[in-house]
């Protein structure tokens, strides 16, 4: 019943924006998604990462059986595309296989075998939904709200010390090769995500069932939740605002070489295309949410989830995406979420509501803080800088505290009782 509703709702949910996105004469996520079938997709690595879900209910024999497949369609693809000139790009194979098994599993299978195949099948077309969803989204940002609150944001990140200006500074100092590998890991986020959600996922295909909390869903709530902030803070970033990428909207060309002057902010125009997708920071917030979810892996998994998190905030920075006041307001926005989730996976009880509450609370509190305080931060660094920080600690050190007190407690070993001796 909960996943029909679950089914029920994000169709719905993906129609109306298709309906709102034809509206501003745009394709919806429903069609971007169609076109994909026959057309080259906008990122093959994540049709294949979504083929990799969905993979996680079948036999290691059925698993070689649809790479293959997947690959060899590619191949095909690959080839007339070559002929004929046309884009280049892979994924339309892991695409057919995955609806391929959507029409095996209605088709071929009946009772818990299909319901197991269906929730794998609808794993893998949900994180590619929730990509064009995203996609659309951003769009209907720049359409629907003209103005951004970039100066409001920007003076009050001078509390942390500008931060975006200095990580900039310091990956252009890097070249290239620092230039590329962050480019990589800030665009790669989802397929990193598929790998920690493959371990999580591993024994779904035995048990034949899936765990109740897995990376997925806390990825996917956060796709659901964040463009919504974004419409009622609407903020570009630092690359556009203050950089050579906004043109003539921008208010100069200072990023990063120059921090920009202390003055009162007011709401700028903007244009209609640049997404306002910058608060919070969703990269920071799933980046934050792999660390997470790698803590409980091998150490190799534990490692990459710490470097893609180091990676993503200095990509984040560094290529002017985001302020530092982002990156707080990100880190807030997933664990707040993510111990919302668990206190729905092991039943609401007193602490696990009490810590959803308070970090609803701070992140609202750091919104409100950036729209309204801003010069006392800007003004008061020594006194708003540590303040930002304590309160993104606070909300860390509860959401630690909380989730240990939930860990189960191995029983003590009981000792031997000495046996009487006999006279």
């Amino acid at each position: 019943m909960l996943w029909s509703v679950a089914g029920a709702v994000t169709l719905g949910f993906l129609i109306a924006l298709e309906i709102t996105a034809r509206h501003y004469g745009m394709r919806g996520p429903i069609t971007n998604q169609a076109r994909e079938v026959i057309f080259a997709p906008k990122s093959g690595p994540l049709l294949y990462a979504s083929m990799a879900l969905m993979m996680v209910v079948l036999t290691w024999r059925q698993r070689f059986i649809a790479a293959g497949i997947a690959v060899g369609i590619d191949v095909v693809f690959w080839l007339v595309r070559w002929a004929v000139d046309a884009k280049m790009m892979f994924g339309n194979g892991a695409l057919w296989v995955v609806l391929g098994y959507a029409v095996i599993a209605l088709t071929r299978r009946t009772g818990r075998e299909r319901i197991l195949l269906l929730k794998g099948i609808g794993l893998g077309l949900l994180l590619v939904a929730g990509r064009k969803t995203g996609d659309t989204w951003l769009l209907i940002t720049a359409k629907t709200r003209p103005g951004v609150l970039d100066q409001y944001v920007a003076t009050a990140d001078r509390a942390l010390g500008d931060p975006s200006w200095l990580v900039g500074r310091m990956v252009k100092a890097t070249g290239p090769i620092g230039d590329h590998i962050l480019d990589y890991v800030y665009i790669q986020l989802a397929v990193a995500a598929v790998l920690v959600a493959l371990y999580q996922l591993r024994n779904v295909a035995t048990e034949r069932r899936f765990p109740r909390h897995h990376l997925v869903r806390t990825f996917l709530v956060i796709g659901l939740l964040g463009p919504g902030i974004y419409m009622i803070f609407p903020v570009v970033g630092p690359i556009f605002a203050y950089g050579a990428d906004g043109g003539h909207w921008a208010v100069a060309d200072l990023w990063p070489g120059t921090p920009p002057p202390l003055s009162a902010p007011h709401e700028m125009p903007f244009n209609e295309i640049t997404p306002r997708n910058c608060m919070p920071s969703l990269h920071t917030a799933w980046a934050t949410a792999i660390f997470i979810h790698s803590r409980k892996g091998p150490r190799i998994l534990q490692f990459g989830g710490a470097f893609w998190l180091i990676a993503t905030l200095g990509a984040t920075l560094g290529f002017g995406y985001h302020y530092g006041t982002d990156i707080i307001a990100g880190v807030v926005f997933t664990l707040t979420i993510e111990i919302a989730l668990r206190s729905l996976e092991r039943g609401w009880d007193r602490s696990g509501i009490q810590m959803a509450a308070y970090g609803a609370t701070v992140f609202t509190a750091l919104l409100v803080s950036y729209r309204y305080l801003p010069m006392q931060m800007a003004r008061h660094p020594w006194a708003f800088g540590p303040l930002l920080v304590l309160a993104m600690g606070s909300v860390i050190y509860g959401y630690v505290q909380t989730t240990k007190r939930w860990e189960p407690k191995a029983a003590p070993l009981l000792q031997p009782q000495p046996q009487p001796e006999l006279v």
